[in-house]
């Protein structure tokens, strides 16, 4: 069994997603490749929704270069894919006197890369701007273009355009190898056995990239970068006003606070480099480095007010800096690697910079590549939510009233009605699992993380897409969250009760 697309893209993270997209505006086949059971299952879920302003990045790097490119462009994209993005700014806060110099230099190393607006706000217009922050912070550049989006939404937001454009995505597709043919590319294998045939891959594979250009005979090591974070209740959403850093760190820009577009206050990460792609555990140390890196800034964080704590890895080579350049051979692959922060910040200028380089090789191509324009459709239908209309209640009755399902709570922490996930999942692109629907809809992302409602979105995703409750899974195969049926257990009745066997 075979397939043959224009183009094969490995990878359904931001990145990734972001070039699919970019690339639709073609008439090209392209076809996402994506190992996990969703896009957005690896960094693209788990990191900070930072958009950052682009002042504290070296212009002779790609990371620099980019973010600045890339920042701008977020409004429209938003706007396009009906993506909730704020522009609430970020503040770097000092204490001493060695801090203010080191603000002032970055005020001016901003300005000369283009950042306008940057402003040093001594310590009465700090704690005007942020009056919970500790009383002995005493300045802060101010970068009002910094702004926050939630990653794993956009990612999703992208696929949904790309896929409305002519992408195929194949999730539960992992590359196991790639041929190649006279020293162009030729295609992929997947584990499931099924070959791919192409003339371009993409390498957008995220903490895996050297893997995959292994598979081509190129050598480089990603190191994961593991970061903790604490996920506040909505009650503490508005205990701060802007993105808050601490002075970096030669490794990173420090523990954050936050608020999130949904509403919460977020905490973290630390930055630990590990040895396994999937450590995703949590550290009682971890943790509590986090916590003291965020009541250094703000000594009134309650600490009962976390709903959540989750790591992420970050993808990291040992240049610092964004792999993305097409290889002499074979030719037709392309790397995408080592994108770490500022990353999600640099999505769409990583995207155009992809489709530079594909027009670049395309007449080098066993067989050219034309890049003609399609009628490429930016845009994404609003889904009605409840939250959206919690002031406008008269509108949301209309909705209700062409549809009753609009009027059943499902998640009564975060108000999600079963009219919202049966909508998800009548959508063309859907992963049909509780994690799934929890990023699309933040049904299960509240206070009691999905302990109310998780078997009623099972039920339903079970009873929308025609599967036993048996097979709806967390997050893809191996994580069903149900057993058997309780009346199809015949356990012996002694060791229920304690007693042991008696043969």
């Amino acid at each position: 069994m075979s397939a043959k697309f224009d183009i094969v893209i490995i990878g359904g993270g931001v990145i990734g997603t972001a070039i699919a997209r970019r690339l639709s505006r073609y008439e090209l086949d392209i076809c996402l490749l994506e190992k996990d059971a969703d896009v957005a299952s690896g960094t693209s879920k788990a990191n900070s929704g930072i958009i950052h302003a682009g002042y504290n990045a070296a212009v002779d790097t790609l990371k620099g270069r980019l973010n600045i490119k890339s920042n701008p462009l977020f409004d429209k994209i938003a706007e396009d894919l009906k993506v909730p993005f704020k522009r609430i700014g970020s503040l770097v806060v000092g204490f001493t006197e060695e801090d203010k110099e080191w603000l002032k230099k970055e005020k001016e190393m901003g300005e000369s890369k283009g950042i306008k607006d940057l402003q040093l706000l001594d310590q009465k217009e700090l704690l005007h701007q942020e009056p919970e922050i500790h009383s002995e912070a005493s300045a802060a550049l101010y970068a009002p273009t910094a702004g926050i989006i939630s990653p794993y939404k956009l990612t999703i937001a992208q696929a949904e355009n790309a896929v409305k454009n002519g992408v195929e995505i194949k999730l539960l597709s992992e590359v196991v190898d790639i041929r190649t043919k006279n020293g162009y590319i030729a295609g992929v294998i997947l584990n499931s056995g099924e070959e791919i045939k192409t003339k371009v891959i993409i390498n957008a594979a995220g903490l895996y990239a050297d893997e995959i250009a292994a598979m081509v005979g190129e050598r480089y090591k990603i190191t994961p970068r593991k970061g903790e974070y604490n996920l506040f209740d909505k009650e503490y959403g508005d205990l701060v006003n802007h993105v808050i850093f601490p002075m970096p760190s030669k490794e990173s820009k420090g523990i954050l606070i936050t608020p999130t577009v949904d509403g919460n206050l977020l905490l973290g990460p630390n930055s630990n480099p590990v040895e396994e792609k999937d450590d995703l555990a949590v550290t009682k140390e971890g943790l509590e480095e986090i916590w003291q890196g965020g009541t250094s800034l703000y000594p009134n964080l309650p600490r009962d007010g976390v709903i959540a704590s989750f790591a992420g890895l970050r993808a990291t080579l040992p240049s610092d800096d964004f792999k993305i350049e097409a290889l002499n051979e074979p030719v037709g692959f392309i790397d995408v690697a080592g994108i770490q922060s500022p990353g999600l910040s640099s999505a769409p200028a990583i995207a155009n910079m992809v489709a530079e380089i594909l027009d670049d090789i395309r007449t080098s191509l066993q067989e050219e590549l034309k890049l003609i324009e399609a009628n490429f459709l930016p845009e994404l239908e609003k889904q009605p939510s409840f939250q959206d209309y919690k002031q406008n209640l008269h509108e949301w009755q209309q909705i209700f009233l062409q549809n009753k399902k609009y009027g059943e709570v499902i998640c009564r922490c975060e108000h999600v009605t079963r009219g919202e996930i049966e909508a998800e999942l009548d959508k063309e692109f859907i992963s049909p699992t509780l994690n799934g629907i929890k990023r699309r809809t933040r049904a299960g992302g509240g206070r009691c993380q999905g302990g109310f409602c998780g078997p009623r979105i099972a039920e339903i995703i079970a009873e929308k897409i025609g599967i036993s409750p048996l097979e709806v899974t967390k997050s893809g195969p191996g994580s069903e969250i149900l057993w058997t049926r309780v009346k199809d257990v015949k356990p012996d009745r002694d060791i229920v009760y304690g007693m042991g066997d008696k043969s």
